[in-house]
């Protein structure tokens, strides 16, 4: 295993603990200890706690923020590449917990799109691994704002449901072998 990275926080910036959900202000000057670095976010030790720093302040750890992939098309958006896109950007919504995207994690129920001429609206329910999980909302805010990066997309609702419960059988079979839970 790979020593774990220690930087000091080159500003004032917002943390979530995981998996409380409890919103901080983490110092400039603080050390922090990056855990996981999945989908733009960090998952950091911070004064002995897990916690979350987006992908928008990733300068304060000495990183840039990844882009996302439809930054990194230039063709035309159609419908179906558009589609495509809210797929991809999902994709890059992780739990702080665990490092698998919230798709493999089978945490996405449902994904519409509506609308047309790119305007488009699109429409997900999603679930968590727990139902008492502090940072549900938390992630709902990143899969609606991952989502409305998206040129074309006008709207984004993101739905939290808890019916069916998640279980482990939702997982993808690349999630499944990544956690060792085959």
């Amino acid at each position: 295993m790979e020593p774990r990275e220690k930087v000091i926080l080159s500003r004032d910036c917002k943390a979530i603990f995981v998996p409380l959900g409890l919103r901080v202000n983490a110092k400039k000057g603080r050390e922090v200890e990056i855990l996981q670095e999945l989908g733009g976010s960090f998952t950091v030790l911070l004064d002995g706690q897990m916690a979350r720093i987006d992908a928008a302040d990733a300068d304060v750890l000495g990183r840039e923020r990844e882009p996302l992939p439809v930054e990194l098309f230039d063709g035309k958006l159609t419908r179906e590449k558009t589609e495509e896109f809210c797929w991809e950007h999902m994709r890059t919504v992780f739990d702080p917990e665990i490092p698998v995207n919230v798709v493999d994690l089978g945490l996405i129920y449902e994904f519409a799109l509506s609308g047309a001429n790119d305007k488009y609206r699109a429409d997900v329910k999603m679930t968590l691994t727990a139902p008492g999980c502090g940072m549900g909302d938390v992630l709902v805010e990143d899969v609606k704002y991952k989502l409305e990066m998206i040129p074309g997309i006008i709207a984004a609702s993101v739905e939290l449901v808890l019916d069916p419960p998640w279980g482990m059988e939702m997982m993808s079979e690349a999630a499944r072998l990544q956690t060792g839970m085959m």
